[in-house]
């Protein structure tokens, strides 16, 4: 009898682990969100690319290089600068124009690329690389050099260059670091980012997203390599990896903020995802309509750093080793078209 009481037990603990972690982004996930500094203190060490002497005096030390002497000041290929640390896109080489101010100019960055900060001297305000943190130089703005009428001041030491064309796509579909990680496992997806889209205040941030009432939604930021994977085959996995069919919810996290929803930025991306969503209906895969939304894609603001890879820094918290890691291995049975 007593063994049986034991395993009575076990089973009981277990399953009450697992109603916790379900019920749970929102139950076991407030205290290790709000471990800002724990999960920054684990970026720290996140495996960038290992940088040079110069590059980490520039890069991680906010130096600055010498005027004139950078190897992307007159480089004119046609591509992506990224990040020299973390190879995250940053600008487009179309933005790319000449200053004669000794370093690289773009009057523009890719969306939700670049964080601005002011100085502390509030003079300048500085551009970092808003997936990893390193400096990358300033950015100014009103001195009509461009229509744009900006110029973001890069150090060379603090890019890379990917050739060929990034192209960007915005998901939201519940909560952002299983969506984010499971995104980055997709070939041809170059970077991920969570972040809060579709609300009307400026400047979101979790505990006001929480709440439902800014109207945002937990959403990613997809950089993807279109020579790679389609727009088209994105939205296949997109339909795969969460429940389209739950309106304001996945499971037991509730809410608007967990809406399923595709944000568009061009006509083509608007096409693509009504004929997507219309064909994923009409398949037969699920067992009730449809409710994702599409809408056009307004400002993305990046997540606080915490936020981002949470799946890769936390795998053992509960809402990542039961709800996250086993959609996780469903990905790796879909098509090899969409793995590396």
């Amino acid at each position: 009898m007593s063994r049986l009481w034991i395993v009575v037990v076990v089973v009981i603990c277990l399953a009450s682990v697992y109603v916790m972690a379900n019920s749970g982004k929102k139950a076991a996930a407030p205290a290790e969100k709000a471990g800002a500094t724990k999960a920054s203190a684990k970026a720290e060490t996140a495996p960038w690319n290992k940088l040079s002497a110069e590059a980490a005096g520039v890069v991680v030390g906010c130096g600055t290089e010498p005027a004139f002497s950078g190897k992307y000041l007159n480089h004119k290929g046609k591509g992506t600068y990224t990040c020299a640390r973390c190879n995250a896109p940053l600008f487009a080489s179309g933005t790319k124009f000449n200053s004669n101010s000794g370093w690289p100019s773009f009057d523009d960055a890719l969306p939700g690329a670049v964080q601005e900060l002011r100085d502390p001297d509030g003079r300048r305000v500085e551009i970092r690389c808003a997936r990893c943190g390193g400096h990358l130089g300033h950015v100014f703005r009103g001195e009509r050099m461009t229509q744009r009428n900006t110029r973001h001041c890069v150090n060379s030491l603090s890019l890379g260059f990917a050739e060929g064309k990034r192209e960007e796509a915005f998901f939201a579909g519940g909560c952002f670091w299983g969506v984010e990680h499971l995104l980055e496992s997709v070939r041809g997806v170059v970077r991920v980012e969570s972040g809060y889209m579709g609300g009307k205040s400026d400047k979101p941030n979790y505990k006001q997203i929480c709440t439902g009432r800014t109207g945002h939604a937990e959403a990613v930021q997809v950089t993807f390599d279109p020579k790679r994977i389609s727009y088209e085959i994105l939205l296949e996995v997109f339909w795969q990896l969460h429940d389209p069919t739950t309106l304001d919810c996945q499971g037991n996290d509730v809410g608007t903020q967990y809406r399923s929803v595709i944000f568009t930025h061009s006509e083509l991306q608007e096409r693509a995802a009504e004929a997507s969503r219309a064909a994923a209906d009409e398949s037969g895969s699920f067992s009730a309509p449809i409710v994702t939304q599409i809408e056009d894609a307004g400002p993305f603001t990046p997540a606080e750093n915490h936020h981002q890879d949470y799946y890769r820094l936390n795998p053992n918290q509960p809402y990542c080793r039961f709800i996250i890691a086993p959609k996780l291995e469903k990905m790796g049975t879909l098509s090899d078209r969409i793995r590396d």
